[in-house]
C-alpha cells in the first residue's frame, strides 16, 4: 500500500465537510473514502479522519460508530451500483453474449462514475467484517457474470472451449484495472467515460465472439 503523509490528502476533502456545524454522514463519507484511498484503510486512524474533516473525533462518533462503519457504507454504495447493473433490462433480456457485453460496458461506466468508492472496494482484503462481507458480495457478482459467460458459450456466440469463470475473471480484471490508472480529464466526464467503455468492450468482445 502506498504510504502518503497526511498533508497529501487534499484540501478538497476537508472542504467537503465545511463548517463545523454542517457536517453529515454523507460529507464524512466523502472525506473517509478519499483518506482511505490515499493512506489505506488499515493505515488510517480516527485521528487522521478527524484532521482531514476538520472536526473532532467525538463529532465523527456522533454520526457513525467508527471507521469500519464508514468503510461499510462506502463499499456498500459501490456494490449496490454494480448489482443494479445486473437488474437492468439490458442485462436480463436477449442473448447471453449481448447481455454480457451490456454488463461489461455498464460496469465500466459505473466504475468511472463512482470511481472513489469502487476503487476502495477493489482494495479491500478481508481484514474486517465489513471487508469480508464485501468480498462475499463481489464473489456473488463474479459468479453471476460467469453464468452469463457460460450461457453465451452454450448458445454459440462466444468461442467454444472458453472457461466461463476464467473468462469472467480476465474480462473484469481489465475493467477493474481502470481504477488504478484512469483519472477524469477535461473533455467532459460523460463523453470520456463512454469512449472508454466503448474501447474496452470492443477489444474484449472482438476477441471473445465466435466469428464462424
Amino acid at each position: 500500500m502506498v504510504s502518503t503523509p497526511p498533508a497529501a490528502v487534499s484540501a478538497a476533502a476537508a472542504s467537503a465537510v465545511g463548517r463545523r456545524d454542517s457536517h453529515s454522514v454523507e460529507s464524512l463519507l466523502s472525506v473517509a473514502v478519499e483518506v482511505f484511498n490515499v493512506r489505506g484503510y488499515d493505515g488510517t486512524s480516527m485521528e487522521d479522519l478527524a484532521k482531514a474533516a476538520g472536526i473532532t473525533k467525538s463529532s465523527i462518533y456522533h454520526h457513525v460508530s467508527g471507521k469500519e462503519e464508514l468503510l461499510r457504507l462506502a463499499v456498500t454504495r459501490a456494490l449496490d451500483g454494480l448489482f443494479a447493473v445486473l437488474d437492468e433490462p439490458g442485462a436480463r433480456e436477449g442473448r447471453a453474449a449481448d447481455r454480457l457485453e451490456y454488463v461489461v460496458r455498464r460496469t465500466c461506466l459505473e466504475l468511472v462514475g463512482n470511481l472513489p468508492h469502487v476503487t476502495l472496494l477493489l482494495r479491500v482484503r478481508g481484514n474486517t467484517a465489513a471487508e469480508r462481507d464485501a468480498l462475499d458480495r463481489r464473489r456473488d457478482f463474479d459468479h453471476r457474470v460467469a453464468g452469463l459467460a457460460a450461457a453465451a458459450i452454450d448458445e454459440g456466440d462466444l468461442r467454444a472451449g472458453l472457461d466461463p469463470r476464467l473468462t469472467a475473471r480476465l474480462v473484469f480484471g481489465m475493467v477493474n484495472s481502470i481504477s488504478e490508472w484512469y483519472r477524469p480529464g477535461g473533455r467532459g466526464a460523460e463523453k470520456e467515460a463512454g469512449e472508454l467503455a466503448d474501447a474496452l468492450t470492443g477489444i474484449v468482445f472482438d476477441g471473445l465472439r465466435n466469428r464462424a
